[in-house]
């Protein structure tokens, strides 16, 4: 894939539909609940200092479906609670919500009203005007205006690239880093990281204020080595899958050959490198969380948007569903249509095995910055 064809097939599947990433997004909202305090004592920060009288917040990567507006309105709820406290009027709010030009923008929009009412149930003293827009586009360039923005939001979209790294060609077997990949094509991935993450720092370092803040969670790992099986497994096994189809003549071996996901899962270390090094951001806070492949090992439906009808206790079930809704457009791309069923029913089966001899988890790193004077 070149960068021009990842930028227009990269997006998690649209709808409402059983298949969709609004119905298949519990993993992504119980990592938004964990890093919740890093969030407050953010906009905590920002808030008390600056006083503005229009909060401008960008959320980068929103996608669509239940997870969109969870981060919009606990952000207000959380500013509306520091102007009680501080006895200040509320700011008015001016909500970017980006994600790539594939995205199912009309999925939010239809959403809106539907979050503006539930706003204003939860804000019993009122709350300022919201202004909500899409902003299609890749953050891997300017977005924004100059100084435009006081907080930036993003969580498990920065381990996207924009485009497969150059070189993996030699990745044989494989469909992203594994043990088994070459070191070239590790090299290769991370080389791809380094100009993707300086590149959407030096963006945002141009678009956020002075003093303005961001909070980025990577979908990441704790070892320093990338090719580790915390962050590493998951696609392991549905290269399995596409390996098992191929051995059997429903796939060519070449074109699995030629299929490498343009992700990198970075460690804490290698994310604060790139961060000290562009030089614009200070590091207030890192953390790293866990969260269990199967999300709904311990899910509590009073805290979640997601209905307790929608649970199926089946943990490989469960992490297909959540897979298919983000790789299934990339799949399509490649392979097309015709396999898909076919690629999922194995990939069940194959995380099925897997999950009942050990529990997995997905890895979280996650950093608050500001943005130096």
């Amino acid at each position: 894939m070149l960068r021009m064809e990842v930028t227009e097939v990269l997006h998690m599947n649209g709808g409402v539909g059983e298949e969709s990433y609004a119905k298949n997004s519990l993993v992504q909202q119980k990592v938004l609940t964990l890093t919740k305090p890093i969030r407050e004592e953010a906009l905590a920060n920002l808030y008390s200092k600056r006083l503005p009288e229009r909060l401008v917040i960008a959320d980068l990567g929103c996608s669509s479906g239940p997870n969109t507006f969870f981060v919009v309105f606990e952000v207000i709820r959380t500013v509306e609670k520091l102007c009680l406290d501080l006895n200040h009027q509320s700011p008015e709010y001016q909500v970017f919500l980006n994600d790539l030009p594939g995205n199912d923008f009309n999925n939010i929009f239809r959403s809106l009203g539907g979050f503006k009412k539930k706003l204003g149930h939860a804000m019993v003293n009122g709350v300022g005007h919201c202004f909500l827009a899409g902003a299609p586009g890749s953050f891997y360039g300017r977005i924004f205006p100059s100084k435009s923005l006081h907080f930036v939001h993003s969580s498990y979209s920065l381990q996207w690239l924009s485009q497969v790294p150059e070189g993996v060609e030699n990745n044989k077997g494989n469909i992203y880093m594994a043990s088994t990949s070459p070191s070239n094509v590790l090299k290769a991935y991370y080389h791809q990281f380094q100009r993707d993450f300086s590149l959407f720092l030096e963006c945002r370092a141009k678009e956020v204020v002075e003093g303005g803040c961001m909070v980025l969670t990577f979908l990441g790992r704790k070892s320093d080595d990338p090719s580790s099986k915390e962050c590493c497994l998951i696609w392991e096994l549905m290269a399995k899958a596409l390996n098992d189809m191929a051995s059997v003549g429903m796939l060519k071996e070449e074109e699995v050959d030629s299929f490498n996901i343009p992700q990198y899962t970075p460690s804490p270390s290698e994310v604060e490198q790139e961060i000290q090094k562009e030089g614009s951001f200070s590091i207030n806070r890192m953390e790293v969380s866990v969260v269990n492949w199967n999300a709904y090992d311990d899910w509590n439906a009073v805290d979640s948007e997601f209905s307790e009808s929608e649970v199926v206790n089946d943990g490989g079930y469960n992490v297909t569903k959540c897979m298919r809704a983000v790789a299934e457009p990339l799949l399509i791309s490649h392979f097309g249509e015709g396999i898909i069923e076919e690629v999922f029913k194995r990939y069940q089966e194959i995380l099925t095995d897997r999950m009942s001899k050990e529990k997995i988890e997905f890895i979280n790193v996650t950093f608050s910055m500001t943005r130096r004077a």
